[in-house]
């Protein structure tokens, strides 16, 4: 033990102390050397059982594993446990300007006991899954840390164990807020998680993966005390506003049970925090300066409805640097980041009150109008299905691609057990490529936003599809202009995309971004004094407001929904309202859609692939197949087709034109349809037909399907010839012969010519039965 832990040097194995002694403890050897001596004492490590309404439980414990980490938590449900550290640097970069939070989550395969797949067995790159579930405990976890901390802090979520029962984010978010509670990291937390399911119209928490494979809902609830939300996001089969009002009532409610064990234990256990270093502050003389430079020419830039994105950057910027360059000219001791930040905070400042001064924001709308759509479909003859759709100034272009059940996307075995999915036969690609924003930059590797972005997405279309299609779909999604939520015009795009590709959606599907605008004191976020809720934000919106919620759905309901927030939680009266606002959008928007496609296209493209299923009998699989698959390679690469057998007689064609189908069929019928062997009678006579002449005979065929077979000098006639020529054969002479059966030692047939030479003993036999009948 480090001699500044605990000041007695004897075992700790030998040290159990009676509450009673515990006070006086402390009083000796100083509280936070005592709690560090608890956390890093194996006998006495901190842990509590938060109970559910519905008997479920989980458990949370603290101070055995990972003692160098400033917090560190594990939390178990069922078979599933995860733990979770919290470490941050002793001090702030120098000119840090934001809160470097960093998230690692893996699904390691050891866990599970599973032994990884790949080349060096081993865990590689972050998969998607991990990407995502990282994300989701940023999300959770940042709006509470104050805003002044900017020292570097890292999350890394380590899976201990997982069954395949309880899904490991849930407890990983959980675990992350109780590792920042016990920690000495400011963080004003804790706020609990919980999976809300929906089955047969009950409200289920935590639910098991069974129940979620039949719950209409899967929705992740964020929440601090006094059941303030911190973080929504979830998908759902067209789930009714008043079942996902109810789901988010109910997780907040349950997620408050985590939250009070977690304090209790914070009060007993966690360590001091530490002090945030306060950002260097301008003077009273230098801010007022930047104000009155700045405030009027700002007011008139955030009222003038005529600035589009650009325009408008433009024009901040060009205040910027000239209230920059005059301040600093004024006084040159000052740092120009500094004024630059004060700058930025009175813009906000402003942006924000003008929007409660009126009922109007920075482009002329009232807080519920939508920005200006339009939508175009079929732009292109060689695509399957695409789409144009521009709200305001953000524009994304989709298509869609068809193709077999091949070319299904494979799960690796950890992410299926834990989604319950072997293979996904629809995938959403998102892309944000730099000059969506007029900018510059590198287009590489897909980064975490746009697999974010693409999941949304994804999950808002899903519940729309066939659950029997016979194709796997890819549908791509570029934005080419950016100003708003890509991921909801994203959603746009791809149905009405999915519908000209004649995809049977079930219904047409549309997403929005609701904003929030706040005023509240003292950090107090359940009273808020006033706010605004905002619907279709621009960019400007989202960066200076208070929440991006975005929710998409059909008509009858909501598919999937995402709500990030900047403050520390909101009451669930402005949730409700905001669901609100989203779904009376989303119905507008919907209407637009409707005028250029409402429902999936009837007849059919040129370029659309086609499929079809074929019954074979089990004993033509070889003649289909067959050696190596060699037959069916060969119709792939004449054709385009390919053949995928679901059972033993069934087998599906894709072909990516009817023409290809056609062609592919007749392939498949000259495999199948082969020329009956017909039954040789012992001692019957036959025409048998010359195919080559060799030194010791010639070889002939009874039928044209047969492989030729050795006639014998010696069986050529009652002489004794050397040579076939010698009788004046030609190769195509048709000769009779008799046929005495097959050799029983080398299986070849006996034939003899010489024995018809002599008297007839019986008359010419056709091996044809059908033609000897009718003779």
């Amino acid at each position: 033990m480090h001699s500044s832990s605990f000041a007695p040097r004897f075992s700790t194995k030998m040290l159990v102390f009676p509450p009673r002694c515990l006070a006086k403890l402390q009083l000796l050897y100083g509280a936070s050397r005592y709690r560090r001596y608890i956390q890093s004492g194996p006998s006495d490590c901190p842990a509590v059982e938060v109970n559910f309404s519905n008997g479920r439980h989980i458990t949370l414990s603290s101070g055995k594993l990972a003692r160098f980490a400033n917090g560190t938590a594990v939390s178990q449900m069922g078979d599933t446990a995860v733990m979770v550290t919290a470490v941050a640097k002793p001090k702030q970069a120098p000119g840090a300007s934001f809160m470097p939070l960093v998230v690692d989550y893996r699904l390691k395969s050891a866990a599970s006991g599973r032994i990884p797949m790949n080349f060096m067995r081993r865990e590689l790159g972050p998969s998607e899954k991990e990407i995502l579930s990282a994300r989701l405990i940023d999300r959770s976890v940042r709006p509470l840390f104050p805003a002044d901390f900017r020292t570097e802090t890292q999350l890394v979520c380590n899976i201990l164990s997982m069954d395949s029962v309880y899904s490991p984010d849930i407890l990983a978010i959980n675990s992350a807020s109780m590792a920042l509670s016990l920690s000495d990291i400011p963080w004003n937390g804790p706020i609990g998680a919980v999976r809300v399911g929906l089955c047969d119209g009950e409200v289920v928490v935590n639910p098991t993966r069974r129940e979620l494979q039949t719950s209409q809902l899967d929705l992740v609830v964020s929440a601090t005390k006094h059941n303030l939300v911190v973080m929504l996001e979830g998908k759902g089969n067209v789930v009714l506003l008043q079942d996902l009002l109810k789901a988010v009532k109910q997780g907040t409610r349950e997620a408050q049970f985590i939250i009070n064990e977690i304090e209790r234990l914070q009060k007993m256990y966690g360590r001091k925090k530490r002090t945030v270093e306060a950002p260097p502050s301008t003077e009273t003389e230098i801010s007022d300066a930047v104000k009155s430079m700045c405030e009027m020419r700002l007011r008139e830039i955030f009222q003038d409805a005529t600035h589009d994105k650009i325009t408008r950057d433009n024009a901040v910027n060009e205040v910027r640097t000239n209230v920059i360059d005059k301040v600093w000219s004024s006084y040159p001791d000052t740092e120009p980041s500094l004024i630059a930040e004060e700058f930025n905070k009175i813009c906000k400042s402003i942006f924000r009150s003008l929007l409660f001064e009126g009922n109007r924001r920075c482009d002329g709308r009232d807080y519920d109008s939508l920005r200006n759509i339009s939508c175009q479909v079929d732009l292109y003859k060689p695509l399957h299905g695409s789409a144009l759709f521009q709200r305001g100034q953000t524009q994304v272009f989709c298509t869609v691609s068809l193709d077999s059940h091949e070319s299904a996307m494979k799960l690796d075995a950890i992410t299926a057990l834990e989604s319950g999915l072997k293979a996904k036969n629809f995938m959403l690609h998102y892309e944000f490529p730099p000059y969506a924003t007029g900018e510059v930059g590198r287009i590489g590797p897909i980064g975490r936003r746009e697999l974010g972005h693409g999941s949304l997405a994804e999950r808002a279309l899903v519940p729309t599809l066939p659950h029997d299609y016979p194709f796997t779909v890819r549908l791509t999604s570029e934005v080419l202009e950016s100003n708003g939520s890509s991921s909801m015009a994203s959603v746009c795009g791809g149905s009405m995309a999915l519908m000209d590709a004649g995809v049977p959606v079930t219904a047409p599907a549309a997403g929005v971004a609701i904003g929030l605008v706040t005023k509240y004191e003292n950090n107090d976020t359940k009273h808020l004094t006033d706010y605004r809720i905002l619907t279709d934000i621009l960019g400007i919106e989202d960066y200076m407001g208070d929440m991006d919620m975005k929710v998409a759905g059909t008509r009858k309901g909501f598919t999937a929904i995402q709500a990030d927030l900047k403050v520390p939680g909101i009451p669930l009266k402005v949730v409700m309202e905001s669901l609100q606002k989203a779904t009376d959008a989303k119905g507008r928007i919907l209407d637009i859609m409707g005028e250029v496609i409402r429902e999936h296209r009837k007849y059919p493209k040129d370029c659309w692939p086609v499929t079809e299923r074929i019954t074979i009998e089990p004993q033509q699989r070889g003649q289909l197949i067959g050696p190596g698959g060699m037959h069916l390679k060969r119709i792939y690469l004449e054709t385009g087709a390919s053949l995928t057998a679901e059972d033993e007689t069934t087998y599906s064609i894709f072909a990516p034109s009817q023409a290809a189908m056609d062609e592919a069929k007749e392939h498949i019928d000259a495999l199948l349809t082969k020329e009956r062997i017909p039954d040789l009678e012992f001692g019957g006579i036959y025409s048998a037909k010359i195919t080559e002449i060799r030194d010791t005979g010639v070889m002939v065929i009874l039928y044209p399907s047969m492989p030729p077979a050795l006639l014998h000098n010696s069986q050529l006639d009652q002489r004794k010839i050397a040579h076939p020529s010698a009788l004046g054969l030609e190769v195509g002479q048709e000769i009779q012969v008799k046929y005495f059966g097959r050799d029983p030692v080398s299986g070849f047939m006996r034939l003899s010519r010489k024995v018809l030479q002599g008297a007839a003993s019986s008359i010419p036999r056709s091996h044809n039965k059908a033609t000897e009948e009718a003779a």
